[in-house]
């Protein structure tokens, strides 16, 4: 009889909620900075904002956006029952705000001189997600 029991001995994967409000906003092409004004506790939102400044050439902003959203994903990440480790997947599509934050954390970081930080980003989403890491690298 299969009990779904996790067979490996390792942490369940995480699986944050929907935010379909911040979601379908960015989707219908709402300002990214409207969005996370509506919706901040959304990650994907933040996510948004630190690629646009990424993007224009201001990582100084890129890196505040992505902190906020990174720090808004580990909220609701703990909330969701993680523990400080395991796998947050990439394909389970409310986790990729959290995982595009962690990634432009990273990319931030090391535009800025932060090699350390961008190092610990990039090993904590290889650890949460390799096919997010593949994806966003």
């Amino acid at each position: 009889m299969m009990t779904g029991e996790n067979l490996f001995g390792g942490p369940a994967e995480t699986k944050l909620p929907d935010e379909p409000a911040a979601r379908e906003a960015l989707a219908a092409g709402v300002d990214p900075a409207t969005v996370a004004a509506s919706n901040p506790s959304s990650s994907l939102a933040w996510a948004v904002l630190a690629d646009r400044a990424f993007e224009a050439g201001d990582v100084v902003s890129s890196y505040a956006f992505a902190r906020t959203g990174y720090h808004r994903g580990l909220d609701q990440l703990r909330r969701a029952g993680w523990k400080g480790h395991g796998p947050v997947p990439w394909e389970h599509e409310p986790n990729r705000g959290f995982l595009r934050a962690l990634h432009a954390l990273g990319r931030a970081a090391e535009s800025i001189g932060e090699s350390d930080e961008a190092e610990r980003c990039a090993q904590f989403l290889r650890d949460s997600s390799p096919s997010a890491a593949a994806e966003l690298s």
